[in-house]
């Protein structure tokens, strides 16, 4: 599991060649629901990596490969917008309190903002090695970000002002992010071995894991607690604000999770980089959906659409996947 770490870190800094259009190619999955890729065409190595439901009825898209943001409608038509700086490699996305979309930006150390017509605004980091990661709006109005390069959780309001608080475990490499049902943002230190919990006021709480081999990844609010994937452990995990940490291992040996995101049906949803989305219920039932030639396309980051349907970016296959459930 470790070498696959630095090996994702280096992928999405990769360039790409620019210009996006879609084809459908359906495919029906074998137990969860029906699936359909919406291939890239036009540009190679784009690197679709974060992914989010926009205030327009659309699911917006980070291109870090090609230093754009794209936009997939429900039919699968794809636009894309080029980020002022180039090589800015986008990462995470989210929907802010404004109505734009919110994204980091790994390369250039900044956070950016675009509306739904598409223009974009940069905003830098103070410090440009931060390489920013996960990013969530939070119940106080502005944006929250991790900052692995840095070791910082970070906060920027809509007008553009930042503040970071800096995480007390040395080399913790906070990544994902997301608001909690209590009022705080909960992030994992994929090099730390932890789960962390920031107040809007910047008081932080760090609950150990396990191992520190874990690597949590990704995190979202779910039933009974905050859920996040464990790459090295293979599994989707919960935690409670206790801390109590509840384990629900994929099926087979080789799970690799990656993208989790709460789903219209109730359940958590995740990505498996060895080929598959699936989904876990609160008592841990898990189901999937194979992804055709998946361990080759890496699912990556996921989140559900406006329409009762979960969309998912396939990092190495250059592409945009839409799962109706069963």
């Amino acid at each position: 599991m470790t070498s696959r770490l630095p090996r994702r870190v280096l992928t999405l800094l990769l360039g790409a060649l620019t210009g996006v259009s879609a084809v459908a190619a359906p495919a029906r999955a074998a137990e969860g629901g029906d699936l359909t890729e919406y291939p890239i065409t036009t540009t190679a190595d784009s690197l679709p990596a974060g992914i989010t439901a926009g205030p327009d009825g659309a699911l917006w898209f980070t291109q870090s490969g090609a230093a754009r943001i794209g936009r997939i409608a429900a039919d699968g038509t794809v636009t894309d917008h080029r980020t002022p700086t180039p090589g800015s490699a986008p990462f995470a996305i989210t929907t802010g309190p404004d109505g734009a979309l919110w994204f980091t930006e790994q390369a250039a150390g900044r956070v950016g903002r675009i509306t739904t017509s598409g223009a974009v605004t940069e905003f830098a980091l103070p410090r440009a090695a931060g390489a920013p990661a996960g990013i969530t709006a939070g119940p106080d109005g502005a944006l929250w970000f991790a900052e692995p390069g840095a070791d910082r959780i970070g906060r920027i309001t809509t007008a553009g002002s930042v503040s970071e608080y800096r995480v007390p475990t040395a080399a913790a490499l906070p990544y994902g992010i997301a608001a909690g049902a209590d009022g705080a943002l909960w992030f994992t230190e994929l090099g730390g071995g932890r789960i962390g919990r920031i107040d809007t006021g910047g008081r932080i709480t760090e609950f150990p894991l396990p191992s520190r081999a874990d690597f949590p990844e990704d995190i979202v609010a779910g039933p009974g607690g905050m859920w996040f994937t464990a790459a090295g452990a293979g599994s989707v995990d919960r935690i409670d604000t206790g801390g109590r940490v509840t384990r629900f291992a994929l099926p087979g040996t080789d799970g690799d999770p990656g993208g989790v995101a709460a789903g219209p049906d109730g359940r958590v949803w995740f990505t498996d980089r060895s080929g598959q989305v699936g989904r876990v219920s609160e008592d841990g039932t898990i189901s999937v959906v194979p992804v055709p030639a998946g361990p080759d396309k890496s699912p990556f980051r996921l989140a559900a659409g406006p329409d009762g349907t979960m969309w998912f970016t396939e990092l190495l296959g250059n592409a945009i996947g839409r799962i109706e459930p069963s």
